[in-house]
C-alpha cells in the first residue's frame, strides 16, 4: 500500500478563498489542545493570547509596531514568490538595510537635518536590494539555488551586525553596553499619534508598499510579467520576458522592501543599533506571504495576525505563565495549516494497493 498525491483537474475557488481561515481556526484548535496539555485551561488562554492584546489603546499601537516589518517583507516577498525566486533571506536583508541605513546616524552622530531620515530609509533599502542581490547574482550566472544561499547569508548579516554594535560602531559612552550611539531626533521616525502610542511611520510605509504593489501586480505590464513568468517561464519567453532579468528585479525589489523595514525598526522602535533587532521577522514574513495568498491586500491582513502572536506571546508569559516559544509554535502551526489546506486543494489523496506478484521458475 502506498499514499499518493494527485493533481485535481480544477481547484474549488471557494476553498481557495476560505483556506486561509480554515488553517486560522485548525491552529486556534491546536493551541487549545496544547494549552489543555500544558495544563491551562484553554479558553482563558486562548483569550490572553488573541483577545487581551487587542483591549488597549497601547497594545494597537504595539500590534503595528511589529506588523509594519512583517507586512513590508511579506509584500516584496509575494513578488518574489509568484515570479518563481524563492527568497529565503530576507532577515538577513532586513539586518544590512539597518546596518546600511544607520551609517549616517552613527557616524555622523552630529548632522541634525530634515535630510537625514529620507537619507537613512533610502540607505537601508539599497543594503537590502544589494544583499538581495547576491543570491540573485549566483543564481543567474552560476545556476544556484536561491534558497540555499539567501537563507546561509543571513547568518552572514547577524555576524556583521553583531561585530558593528560590539566593535567599531559601540558607543563610546554607553557603559562598553553593545550598541550604537542613540539617533538624534532627525534620525527618529516619528510616531503616527504620539500621545496614545508608539507606532510610526514604519507601518504608513508597509500600508503604502502594499498598495502600490496590489496596483502594479493587477494594473501594469511589470506584474503581468511577474505572474507570467512565474506560472511558465517557456510562455514568458515566447511573451519576450527575461527570466534573468525577473530574477534580478524580484530579488531586489523584495530585498529593498526588507530594507526598509529594517531601517524602520531600528529608527522607530530601538533608536540605536544593537546585536539584536529582529524577534525573526524575515522568517515570519514568509507565513505572512503564503496566509495573505501572496495578495499585497491579503498580507496586510495576515500580518497583523501574525503580529498578534507576538504580542500575545508576550501578554501569556505575564497571564497564565507559559513559556514565550509558544510563539514560535503557534507560527509554526500556522504555517502547517496553511500549505497543507493548499495542498489539499490542489490535490487529492489516492491510497493504491500493490499485491505482490509471486515468481515462478521453471525449467526447461
Amino acid at each position: 500500500m502506498r499514499i499518493e498525491l494527485e493533481k485535481r483537474a480544477r481547484a474549488s475557488g471557494f476553498f481557495t478563498l476560505v483556506s486561509p481561515l480554515l488553517a486560522l481556526v485548525l491552529t486556534l484548535a491546536s493551541g487549545a489542545i496544547l494549552f489543555a496539555a500544558l495544563g491551562k485551561d484553554p479558553v482563558s488562554a486562548l483569550y490572553s493570547f488573541f483577545i487581551e492584546p487587542l483591549t488597549e489603546i497601547w497594545s494597537l499601537h504595539e500590534l503595528a509596531v511589529k506588523a509594519a516589518p512583517l507586512i513590508l517583507i511579506g509584500v516584496g516577498l509575494s513578488v518574489c514568490y509568484r515570479s518563481n525566486n524563492w527568497n529565503i533571506g530576507a532577515e538577513g536583508q532586513f539586518t544590512i538595510g539597518a546596518v546600511f541605513g544607520s551609517f549616517v546616524p552613527v557616524i555622523f552622530y552630529q548632522w541634525e537635518s530634515p535630510l537625514l531620515l529620507p537619507l537613512m530609509m533610502v540607505m537601508g533599502m539599497i543594503g537590502g536590494a544589494l544583499y538581495a542581490a547576491i543570491p540573485a547574482l549566483l543564481k543567474t550566472r552560476f545556476n544556484t539555488n536561491e534558497i540555499l544561499t539567501s537563507l546561509m547569508l543571513v547568518y552572514i548579516a547577524q555576524f556583521i551586525l553583531d561585530y558593528l554594535a560590539r566593535g567599531p560602531w559601540r558607543n563610546p559612552e554607553g557603559f562598553n553596553f553593545p550598541q550604537s550611539r542613540d539617533f538624534n531626533d532627525s534620525g527618529v521616525l516619528p510616531a503616527i499619534f504620539a500621545e496614545s502610542g508608539r507606532a510610526h511611520w514604519g507601518f504608513v510605509f508597509a500600508i503604502l508598499a502594499a498598495l502600490l504593489v496590489w496596483f502594479i501586480m493587477r494594473y501594469t505590464m511589470k506584474g503581468f510579467e511577474v505572474v507570467v513568468l512565474g506560472q511558465s517561464e517557456r510562455a514568458g519567453r515566447f511573451a519576450g520576458f527575461s527570466s534573468r532579468g525577473m530574477v534580478w528585479f524580484s530579488m531586489l525589489f523584495s530585498g529593498a522592501l526588507a530594507g526598509l523595514a529594517g531601517i524602520s525598526e531600528v529608527s522607530g522602535s530601538i533608536g540605536h543599533l544593537q546585536p539584536s533587532i529582529s524577534p525573526g521577522y524575515g522568517f515570519s514574513a514568509i507565513i505572512v506571504a503564503f496566509l495573505g495568498r501572496l495578495n499585497p491586500l491579503g498580507i496586510i491582513a495576515a500580518g497583523l495576525v501574525l503580529a498578534l502572536t507576538y504580542l500575545g506571546g508576550e501578554a501569556a508569559q505575564l497571564s497564565i505563565g507559559v513559556s514565550d516559544k509558544v510563539t514560535r509554535v503557534f507560527q509554526g502551526l500556522l504555517l502547517f495549516f496553511v500549505l497543507s489546506c493548499d495542498t489539499l486543494i490542489y490535490y487529492k489523496i489516492r491510497i493504491v494497493f500493490s499485491k505482490a506478484r509471486a515468481s515462478l521458475g521453471g525449467g526447461r
